[in-house]
């Protein structure tokens, strides 16, 4: 099993804007990303907060990246 580090929001979605992501709009604390060709995900940005395993799964499931391509990025 490989791990990876602690990542919070706003380092999430600096990685996510390398990759092609803008933030459409911003609801509370979740910023709604979209990607020139449809994907969108959503981010929470909550202060001296990291995002959690699982929701960073699914962030990338959504994003349709590997965690590798993450890192580069990262």
């Amino acid at each position: 099993m490989t791990t990876f580090p602690s990542i919070t929001g706003s380092r999430l979605i600096r990685a996510l804007r390398k990759l092609g992501f803008e933030v459409i709009r911003i609801k509370g604390s979740h910023h709604f990303m979209l990607h020139q060709d449809g994907r969108c995900t959503v981010v929470p940005l909550h202060r001296g907060e990291s995002i959690g395993r699982g929701l960073l799964a699914q962030i990338l499931r959504d994003c349709d990246i590997t965690k590798k391509e993450l890192q580069k990025k990262l």
